[in-house]
């Protein structure tokens, strides 16, 4: 077939949405943990107040946050069922990275109050009743076990329902914290430890934010996923059989759980294209995980011209951005010296023949 004959535009839409927290047993789970953890965090709120324990109310902004992050992965989970229409192609999958993104900057916010608030009693404590700090850090921590076994049966791999994990997980660490905190001042006295509690919880909340924010960050910048190196999956694509490049590699996820992949494959002369396609295809969803792939399959066409290269010269060869493949010189590919290798120079124009 002639060059530029396209033979791609396919789709690889072999997506498995069972992995996805969408089944009406995950909202159960989740709705049992949000009940468990609002329930305590009202209580001790009120104790917290009542026993000067600013390590219990930092504890208890924490499970705010924590039930805040349950309920937006709740309603995320609800709003990303909807199938796609109009302008929104993908549908609304990206709302569950909407949250997490609220979750990670509320994280950081209120660690920076709480901080502000530890760093004022480490200087002048207040009197600290131990005995019901103990008493209600004990309690918090059977809490969180029952919420951190209920989220751990839902399906974490959105985003949201993952973040909601570690935010329960990470009180169940400032309990314990709490705890020893109120151990400490039994029996020695010393009120600065709660202080001190706090700042550990404070970190801890940092450290959530933080990773939220850049999760959900990656996904909104169109990176590819942190588990996935597109030069390495390049470099593979063009070692295939009959495969010479690789041009306009995209990786990037709709959502935390869905990754797509779109490419322009250019094969040998000669060459079967479907077979290719589909080759391709099995490789990146089998060695890689990604099931939503968009390749356009092209033969190498035997004179690659095109009107003004770089400089503006007639009859300079270009070729796309970032090719991978025996075609080039890439570092994934082998110059054969035929028609089509290029000097390594980076065009943007379209792969085919174009002749003055």
């Amino acid at each position: 077939m002639g060059a530029g004959h396209a033979h791609g535009g396919s789709h690889g839409h072999g997506h498995d949405h069972a992995h996805g927290v969408t089944g009406d047993s995950d909202k159960r789970w989740l709705s049992i943990a949000l009940v468990l953890i609002v329930g305590f965090m009202s209580v001790e709120v009120v104790i917290g107040f009542v026993a000067e324990s600013l390590a219990l109310i930092s504890d208890a902004a924490h499970m705010l946050t924590d039930a805040v992050a349950i309920v937006l992965a709740l309603v995320a989970m609800r709003i990303a069922r909807r199938p796609p229409r109009g302008s929104y192609t993908y549908g609304l999958k990206r709302v569950e990275i909407l949250s997490a993104q609220v979750n990670g900057l509320s994280l950081i916010l209120l660690g920076a109050w709480l901080t502000v608030e530890a760093v004022e009693r480490l200087i002048d404590p207040p009197e600290v009743k131990g005995g019901l700090m103990l008493a209600t850090a004990l309690a918090g921590v059977a809490v969180n076990v029952a919420a951190t076994w209920c989220l751990s049966r839902a399906n974490r791999s959105s985003l949201n329902v993952e973040g909601a994990y570690q935010h329960i997980l990470n009180d169940l660490f400032a309990f314990i914290g709490t705890a020893v905190a109120a151990l400490v001042v039994l029996t020695t006295g010393f009120a600065r430890a709660d202080g001190i509690a706090t700042l550990v919880v404070v970190a801890l909340m940092l450290r959530a934010g933080y990773g939220l924010l850049r999760d959900s960050g990656r996904i909104f910048l169109e990176a590819a996923p942190a588990h996935v190196d597109p030069g390495r999956l390049g470099g593979r694509l063009a070692a295939e059989p009959g495969v010479r490049e690789i041009h306009d590699l995209h990786i990037w996820q709709i959502a935390s759980e869905e990754v797509a992949l779109s490419a322009h494959v250019l094969v040998e002369a000669g060459g079967d294209c479907h077979a290719v396609r589909r080759d391709l295809e099995d490789l990146v969803r089998r060695d890689f995980g990604i099931t939503h792939t968009t390749l356009q399959v092209d033969h190498r066409p035997e004179a690659l011209l095109q009107i003004g290269g770089h400089d503006g010269a007639p009859g300079e060869v270009t070729h796309r951005a970032d090719p991978h493949g025996r075609g080039d010189r890439s570092p994934y590919g082998r110059g054969d010296g035929g028609p089509g290798d290029h000097d390594g120079t980076h065009g943007h124009g379209p792969v085919g023949a174009v002749l003055s």
